[in-house]
């Protein structure tokens, strides 16, 4: 069954979500891909995914990603976080994370994470 991901990676962390996706390519392939624009970007051009750009994480794309998710048009997030880094839009980042935990959406932040969610199939 398709579902719809969402793939975000902060700027130190692109590089980690590109290798991750490499991987899982088989598996993100069979699937309706969405992202920040930044990161979208960067899979579309190194991979033969089509990754939806939706907004820039720190001009908003957070809350549109979490306004998706209340309209219930995603079903997974991979989100490889910068933890080390303070964000200038760290609310929106956690109102992403809240409002993906409230409604039950799977949210990774890190690769291992992304490994579990990504294998399930529910």
């Amino acid at each position: 069954m398709r579902k719809t991901i969402a793939l975000i990676a902060h700027n130190s962390r692109k590089t980690d979500m590109l290798n991750w996706a490499k991987v899982n390519y088989n598996i993100l392939r069979e699937h309706d891909l969405i992202g920040t624009s930044n990161t979208s970007q960067l899979i579309n051009d190194m991979l033969d995914l089509d990754v939806k750009p939706f907004g820039h994480g720190p001009s908003g794309g957070d809350i549109i990603l979490a306004a998706k998710i209340l309209q219930g048009e995603v079903q997974k997030v991979i989100f490889f976080i910068d933890a080390e880094t303070p964000h200038g839009h760290e609310h929106d980042i956690q109102t992403l994370i809240r409002t993906a935990v409230i409604n039950n959406i799977p949210i990774a932040l890190n690769r291992t994470s992304a490994d579990l969610i990504i294998q399930e199939n529910a």
